[in-house]
């Protein structure tokens, strides 16, 4: 495949591994675009997905986001892809990224054949384009595309090959890549710790007309890009408002475990046997008539009875006179 053109748009991808990021410090350091994980398998969702499309946009930033594959059968790999395009409804859906959304295919758990791995690619891309009506990219390393059949070759590709010398290989599929993942310990401002680094097959101003508009799209008009920006704020709104929700509900079962636990001292505080330091009242009760006792021994009953049979006791109400 193709070495780095010069001037090429250096970008990053990110999950929660890189903590809170500064997006504006990254956008000053020179980094153009960013793909950032939004989710895996099934139900899994990155904590920090959010909060790093929020700060990709607010800094300028192209966006782009993944989703690691786990699926080792079909059904799986279109249960995931419904998975994926329901993450991103959360940010305005796939179409509101400015890059594609990227399918991460890059390890083999289960110990597929190369026919089943693309097999599980196919019906994860086809899936994701059918549910959110765009086009899908795919994401691999420099060894794992050899699974991948000519088929695929119609997706753009983002390829892993850690090396500043040694270019991606050719494979059945692609004979060029669009994204190049070069490094996995670069170094960012706006990111303690390290970073993967990437780059593009062009400079930032190819790379955004390249992804303007893309799939043939028409450009969103004035209105369209109001009622969007509406629909935007609604969902922070709503997301606002399920954390308070959430923290109600939580606070509330605490409540609401606390007077179980309450109903179940007092309940048992109903039922209880004669206590030690009751049970000389209660026998002088007994000793009143004992043919026909005014207390029952054999049942039990609650502690303020045992407290009012010793009170009664300790002013002689039991006494017998012979």
């Amino acid at each position: 495949m193709q070495s780095r053109s010069p001037n090429a748009a250096e970008g990053i991808d990110v999950s929660r591994y890189q903590g809170t990021i500064d997006w504006k410090r990254v956008r000053a350091d020179g980094k153009s675009f960013a793909f950032i994980k939004a989710s895996q398998g099934q139900r899994y969702i990155d904590p920090t997905f959010i909060t790093n499309a929020k700060g990709i946009r607010a800094a300028g930033i192209l966006l782009g986001a993944y989703h690691f594959v786990d699926a080792t059968t079909v059904n799986a790999a279109k249960a995931e892809a419904r998975h994926f395009a329901e993450v991103l409804d959360q940010v305005g859906g796939a179409k509101a990224l400015d890059l594609p959304a990227v399918m991460d295919y890059e390890n083999n758990p289960g110990g597929l054949s190369s026919a089943a791995i693309h097999e599980i690619a196919l019906a994860f891309l086809t899936e994701f384009e059918r549910v959110s009506g765009r086009k899908p990219m795919v994401y691999t390393g420099n060894a794992f595309a050899a699974h991948f059949k000519a088929p695929l070759g119609s997706y753009k590709l983002w390829i892993a090959r850690y090396s500043s010398t040694r270019v991606p290989s050719d494979t059945t599929p692609w004979k060029s890549w669009d994204f190049w993942q070069y490094s996995d310990s670069g170094r960012v401002e706006g990111i303690q710790g390290p970073v993967d680094l990437n780059v593009y097959a062009g400079t930032e101003a190819e790379l955004r007309q390249a992804f303007a508009g893309e799939e043939g799209e028409e450009p969103m008009t004035a209105e369209e890009k109001a009622a969007f920006k509406a629909l935007q704020q609604q969902v922070v709104v709503l997301e606002n408002s399920r954390d308070v929700l959430k923290q109600t509900l939580n606070e509330q079962s605490a409540y609401i475990k606390k007077v179980d636990q309450r109903v179940a001292e007092l309940e048992a505080r109903q039922a209880m046997p004669v206590p030690a330091w009751a049970k000389e009242a209660m026998a002088a009760a007994v000793a009143v008539n004992p043919a026909s006792p005014i207390v029952d021994t054999k049942l039990p009953s609650s502690y303020d009875f045992y407290r009012l049979l010793v009170v009664l006791n300790r002013l002689g109400v039991f006494k017998t006179t012979n």
